[in-house]
Order: C-alpha cells, then structure tokens, then sequence
C-alpha cells in the first residue's frame, strides 16, 4: 500500500505536523498507518510515547538511522500498513534519497520563508535528479506550513511564486497555524480527543486536518488507479469533512 515520505532539508518545516495530522485522521477514518520515523529528534515518536503508546490504528517503527535499514522497515511497513509516513531529518542526508526512490508520494512541507524554499529546493533537486539519471517519476506536491489563517505574508506569496515557476504542485489545503495542533503534541492524543472547551478554535483545526487529507488522498490515488471501493470511500470522507 502508499508510501507517503515528508521531507524539507530545513528543520522547523512543520514537518512533522504534517505527519502527524495526517497520520491521525486517517486512523481516524479506519485506516492502518504505520509512521517511521527517521528524524533523529524524534518528535513523533516523543508523541505517541505521550500518547501512551497506544493509538488505534497507529503503529510508529523509530531509530532508523542507515539506507539499508530504511529500506528494510519501509517494505515491511508497505505490506502490513494501509499506508506508511515516513518522516525524514530536516538536513541534507543519505537517507533522502533512498526514501524519495521508494516513495508513491512525497509531501514538501514550506513555511513562508526563503530557508524553507530553499530547503523545498533540495528535495525538488533530488526528485529532478532521481527522473532524469535513474527514470524515477515520483510523484510530488508541496504544503504550505503554519499559515497564518487571518494573513497572507509577502514571504508567502514570494514561496508560492517560485513553486509556479518551477511547475510544482502546491495542495490547495494549507496546515494552518492553530493552538490546537501544538496542544496535540504537548498532552498526546489526537484532535478529536481534545477539549473543546479549553482548547480555541478546535473545530477549525479538525475541518483543516480533514481537509488537508483528503487531499492528500485524491493526489495519491488518481481516479483511473482507485478501486470503485477507494474512490467511493474518499468521496464520503471528503464530504464528511
């Protein structure tokens, strides 16, 4: 089943937000994920330890720190998982390219900053590479990270002119900057366990963490590769959301 790898050779991406909102809601629609987690800061893994170990349909493999290893853990993942995440170091590392290369999808995490570009530009530069000297087409999109919902930044707009011109696909869903999204890291769980009396605005982090995975859904299964099953299951989610 889909590898889905997140990637941006710049830290502080929301990478790992990505993940993790998208790991959650497609548990919560039933789906089996298994998340390696390949970042040595861990924050995934440091998630689900506060999450107590234990959330349904989620299994996390951590301390992978070799090519070989990855490559293992994502074909074991591939067989047993309805889907695999793979959330890689935010640095310039071996690993990239291996997970890239074995990848159905990689998802760009981009905040509205120049060093997140250009962090977005060395994964673009790997994937380019990857088609050009080995004929690996690996599908592609970009997510915008931590926007503010109530401004559009001209570092934003700067981001999104220069993904245009390279032709890359940016989903039409951002991750939005919401409480909601750190509190989910700080008490475990998952955003629909949380308070919505003492967390703000938590309907809107659950409408943009619905949105934002079934659009990720509708790019990693095109129509004419969905079973009927698929495709009518991502037309009912997506009109839950």
């Amino acid at each position: 089943m889909p590898i889905i790898t997140f990637a941006n050779s710049k830290g502080g991406a929301g990478k790992t937000t990505a993940v993790l909102l998208l790991a959650t809601e497609l548990a919560r629609r039933g789906y089996r994920v298994e998340v390696i987690d390949a970042d040595p800061q861990n924050w995934f893994s440091r998630w689900f330890a506060t999450s107590g170990g234990a959330v349904r349909n989620i299994a996390v493999t951590g301390y992978v720190k070799t090519e070989d290893v990855l490559a293992e853990r994502m074909a074991e993942a591939r067989e047993r998982a309805d889907y695999t995440l793979v959330d890689l170091p935010g640095m310039m590392t071996p690993l990239l390219v291996r997970a890239l290369s074995l990848s159905d999808h990689v998802l760009i995490p981009v905040q509205g900053s120049a060093m997140d570009a250009q962090g977005a530009a060395h994964v673009l530069e790997v994937l380019g590479w990857l088609a050009e000297k080995a004929r690996l087409h690996v599908p592609h999109s970009v997510v915008l990270s931590r926007v503010n919902p109530l401004v559009s930044t001209r570092a934003l707009t700067v981001v999104r002119a220069l993904l245009a011109t390279r032709k890359v696909h940016v989903l039409d869903t951002p991750i939005v900057e919401r409480a909601a999204f750190r509190d989910v890291f700080d008490l475990g769980g998952t955003l629909e366990e949380l308070d919505p009396a003492r967390v703000s605005n938590l309907d809107k982090a659950r409408e943009n963490a619905r949105a934002y995975a079934h659009e990720v859904l509708s790019r990693v299964w095109s129509r004419e590769a969905m079973a009927p099953a698929e495709q009518a299951a991502i037309t009912k989610s997506g009109r839950a959301a």
